[in-house]
């Protein structure tokens, strides 16, 4: 499995891939994961990656929801 972050291929970014996390505030954390927050592309820490991913797993379950509900009605 790759390990794209850490190590070797962190050296290159700035301060090894450390820095503020636009979205939480946290200080000195990697900010490694490209993720869009209100139409542009930031770079935010690890636990802000899976919250966000995880927010839009379950909105996209619910719609999926929603779909069959209104189709077998």
């Amino acid at each position: 499995m790759s390990k794209s972050h850490r190590g070797t291929g962190v050296r290159a970014e700035v301060n090894h891939g450390r820095g503020k996390c636009p979205r939480c505030g946290n200080e000195n954390v990697k900010v490694l994961y490209e993720k869009e927050i209100d139409g542009s592309t930031v770079k935010v820490c690890k636990i802000c990656a899976a919250t966000l991913k995880n927010i839009a797993r379950k909105e996209a379950r619910k719609i999926k929801a929603e779909k069959t509900e209104s189709a077998e009605a």
